[in-house]
């Protein structure tokens, strides 16, 4: 069982090759005039982040935290990022924030503030980042929020068991909690912001975001666990006389729409 505590990833651990080296996906920012410290992300190590994920710079990833192949969570020019407990990032997801500081001082229209604390990005708990959603900083997402399939958070608030549906976009705004978004719709006044419908007991997809985190999680855990290995092609390989069985599988809560 891993360690309840923080795990950090070196910063200098490479994969030496014929070829030179190889930065591995999980690494430190550079130095730069927006970002004066070089610092290595900080992951609780009951996260999983797929190998072809990205995690860079000033990030922090909670615990059970999934990252699925081809996310990128930089925080490398605004920063830092935080991605709480029991959140998923999903494949093709885009985390990242404009710059925060410039030589060393605060850009303050550039961060959110979270009890006291300023960040580029901040996630709470138990969201859902579907794919290839992307979510700009500054931003801030509250807990047990679902953003919908390439849905755009940018420059914006999004508060608490919120739902925005595929390619929404919502840019410049604060949305109340309890809101849903409709999918395709343009949320860029703060007038329009108020007026989003509320999430009801009848609103379809009301209960996705709960099945979403409870599905990634034993995602997490399962990966976690799982040593995945290169099977080399054979051409024996057939699933045609292949009949599962009730214990072929695992009973989980569908994510499923009604």
């Amino acid at each position: 069982m891993p360690s309840l505590q923080l795990l950090r990833i070196v910063l200098t651990n490479f994969d030496k090759n014929q070829e030179g080296y190889l930065m591995q996906n999980i690494h430190s920012n550079i130095i730069a005039t927006f970002n004066l410290m070089e610092t290595i992300p900080e992951i609780h190590p009951t996260a999983y982040i797929h190998p072809l994920a990205a995690v860079i710079g000033n990030v922090h990833l909670g615990k059970d935290v999934m990252v699925a192949p081809a996310a990128s969570v930089r925080g490398d020019e605004g920063q830092p990022i935080w991605v709480g407990d029991n959140v998923n990032v999903q494949d093709g997801v885009v985390v990242h924030a404009l710059e925060t500081h410039v030589d060393g001082e605060l850009v303050r229209e550039s961060v959110v503030e979270v009890e006291g604390r300023f960040y580029g990005v901040y996630i709470s708990d138990h969201v859902s980042l579907a794919h290839q959603c992307q979510v700009h900083g500054p931003a801030k997402i509250g807990a047990n929020t679902f953003i919908g399939m390439q849905a755009l958070v940018f420059k914006a608030i999004i508060g608490s068991h919120c739902v925005l549906e595929p390619k929404a976009l919502v840019m410049g705004v604060n949305v109340p909690d309890g809101r849903y978004i409709p999918a395709g719709a343009v949320i860029t006044t703060q007038e329009a912001a108020d007026n989003l419908p509320w999430v009801t007991a009848d609103y379809p997809l009301r209960n996705l975001n709960h099945a979403v985190v409870n599905v990634n999680v034993q995602l997490a855990h399962g990966y976690q666990e799982k040593t995945i290995t290169e099977i080399p092609y054979s051409e024996k390989w057939s699933f045609q006389n292949y009949t599962p069985t009730q214990s072929d599988y695992v009973m989980v809560e569908s994510c499923l729409l009604p």
